[in-house]
Order: C-alpha cells, then structure tokens, then sequence
C-alpha cells in the first residue's frame, strides 16, 4: 500500500497505525492453516461420503469474510469496539441460551445451532466479546469512583460460566476462566483473593471430575490409559513419530485416514506427518509471536481498558493454541478444541478472526490519545 504521510484517509491512518509485523504473523498462520487444511480433511470427507474437497471448500467459503471481519474491525476506535463487542455479547449470549431449545446434540452436548450452509457454535463468539467487555468493566470500576464495575463483570463471568457448564463445555468454560481471571489480575486483584479464587477454581475442577462423567473419563485416561479408548491420542502420537524431522511429504500422511478429527482437533499431528517437526516449531513460533507482541503492544498503552482487553484476547489465543496442541500431544487431558486460524470450523474461525481485529484496533499506535472510557 502506497500512502502519504499526509494522506488522512481512514485506509491510510490505518496502515500508519496498525501493528504490521502482527499483521504478517497472523497472515502466515491462515496460510499455514489452508495448507493444512488441504493436506488433512479430503481423507476425512471421503470416509463420511463427502467430495473430497468439501472442507477445504467450505473453509474457503468462509475465510474471506474472516479476513475482513478481523480487517474492518481493526480500523475501529476503541469506543466503536466497546459498542461491537456489548452488542456482539449480547446477542452471543442470547443465542447461547437459545441453544437449550433448538440446538443440535452432538456427543452429549448442545453447543451448535443450524444454519443454512454451517453450524454455528455461539459459545464461540462470547470469549472475545466478553473479554473486551469485562476489561471495559474492570477499567471504568478504577476510573469512575463508586462504578460497581467489578460486581457486573462478576455477574456475566458467572451467568457465562452457568450456561457454558450447563451445554456443557468445560473446555470453552476454562478458556473464558483463564481470560477473566487473567484481566482481573492486571487489574489490580488484591494477591488475597487471587490465592483465595485459585484455591476455589481447584475445588472447582474437583467438583468438575465428580459431576461430569465425559470430563471424569478423559482425566482417568490421560492418567492411565489403560482405563479407556485412547484410539485417537495413540494415532496422534503415531502420526509424530512418522513425520520426523521433515515429514514424508505433502499427502503422504497415512494416519489422516483413520483419525476421526484430523481436519479439526487433531490437525497438529496431521501437520506433525506430512510437514514434520520443523514445520511444527515454526507454528508454535507464530503462535508465540502474537502472544508475546500483543503483550508487548499492550503494555506500552497508557489506556486502562486497552492494556487489559488486549492482554485477555491474547491470553485468550495462546490459551486455546495450548490446549489444542497440548491434547494432540498428550501433555493434558483430550479437549474439542480447534487450532486458532489453523483447523477446520467456521464459528471459530468467524469468532478468533473477530478477537484479533480487537486486538489488532486496539494496539494501534494512537500518539497523544488519553484515556478512552
């Protein structure tokens, strides 16, 4: 883009503001993810008689409108993202709700609503647009005297984490914990009630395992695998060991065939068998880059609500890669969750497109701006 310095167009101030290197990161995790995609779901389409090219199609369908999603909203100031976001999580919570009355049960749980062409998972949407509202809660509660800020975030933590439990999705309800208690922290939590709210979040995974049986059958067979059907963990871990340092080639993976979630969940071993090891490091370089240069980004704000909103939607991003990458490789217990702009799935797509738009109009350099609330 070719733009003056004196240029005041909206596109210009934009491309003089944003963060660029952020940008080029996140560009080469969606290439990297189509690619992938390319490798890993025709085998998944042809065993459950589909074209083979179905996801890939699929996502290609929807990847444009993720790109100008997370680009128009990066243009946005920080009081027109306050408005998207209470509006995007009032209308995501809604449709949460809604889920109890006309969502799809897949394996026990009522997460999805069908739509015409996708499913869409609403759950999705409300981590980043929670995230923006409770920093926006938390830094009007340290502004304005007297703001009961904090008791409102309160408040849609934990209708949010009650509807979350009740589909139930304990994975997504330990991200959007991670998140809240992530920006609560930086907002000045008395370190007395951080030791006090760590203690209750692990009675609360114990109550967890005793009240949930699929969350007690997936601790049991992290812990011994013997306990249970390990078929997926064991193919993925078959899937690392094929690929090596190099991997056996674009297409050449074997293991894609019989996993059931290889274009999804299980996309990293995949990735692992036909990209290898190298390729696999580079991933998680990227996804370390636009955690660690979001952080970065954050910090240097003077804005309350900025540092907060952007540090939760980067936990948020690092959080979710983790886990994912983190079951496929068994270093914790399995977890339906995708790869951020790396696995198949247009809510996620659609919704993490959405937080790093967040992230991307909130760290732009705005010199002399105060405050914003």
């Amino acid at each position: 883009m070719n733009f003056t310095r004196a240029d005041n167009s909206v596109m210009a101030r934009w491309w003089w503001t944003v963060d660029k290197w952020l940008l080029v990161a996140l560009a080469l995790l969606i290439g990297m993810g189509m690619v992938m995609i390319m490798a890993a779901s025709p085998a998944v389409a042809s065993r459950v008689g589909l074209g083979s090219f179905h996801f890939v199609t699929k996502q290609l369908q929807i990847l444009p409108v993720a790109v100008l999603i997370m680009l128009g909203v990066s243009m946005l100031e920080p009081r027109q993202v306050r408005g998207l976001a209470l509006a995007g999580f009032v209308g995501a919570m809604a449709l949460l709700c809604l889920t109890f009355v006309v969502g799809m049960e897949i394996k026990g749980a009522k997460r999805w609503i069908s739509l015409p062409g996708m499913s869409l998972q609403p759950s999705e949407f409300v981590k980043p647009t929670l995230a923006i509202v409770s920093a926006w809660l938390f830094a009007l509660s340290r502004k304005k005297e007297g703001f009961p800020g904090d008791f409102i975030a309160i408040l849609l933590y934990g209708s949010t984490m009650a509807l979350l439990l009740l589909q139930p999705d304990i994975g997504m309800a330990f991200v959007v914990s991670a998140v809240w208690f992530a920006q609560y922290f930086l907002a000045g939590l008395r370190m007395l009630w951080v030791v006090a709210l760590g203690t209750a979040g692990g009675g609360a995974g114990v109550l967890l395992y005793m009240t949930f049986p699929h969350f007690t059958s997936r601790v049991n067979r992290f812990l011994d695998p013997a306990s249970g059907d390990t078929y997926q963990i064991n193919t993925a871990m078959e899937a690392f060991m094929n690929g090596g340092l190099f991997g056996r080639g674009p297409g050449e993976g074997t293991v894609k065939s019989s996993l059931p979630d290889a274009h999804s969940d299980f996309i990293f071993a995949v990735a692992a068998e036909e990209f290898g090891l190298i390729l696999c490091l580079i991933v998680v370089a990227l996804y370390a880059f636009v955690v660690l240069r979001g952080f970065a980004r954050a910090l240097q704000e003077t804005d309350l609500f900025s540092l907060l909103a952007v540090a939760g939607l980067c936990v948020q991003f690092g959080v979710q890669a983790l886990v994912n990458m983190g079951s496929t490789l068994h270093l914790i217990p399995t977890k339906g969750m995708t790869l951020p702009f790396v696995s198949y799935g247009g809510s996620s797509l659609l919704a993490i497109a959405l937080g790093m738009g967040f992230v991307l109009a909130l760290s732009r350099k705005r010199f002399g701006a105060g405050e914003t609330l």
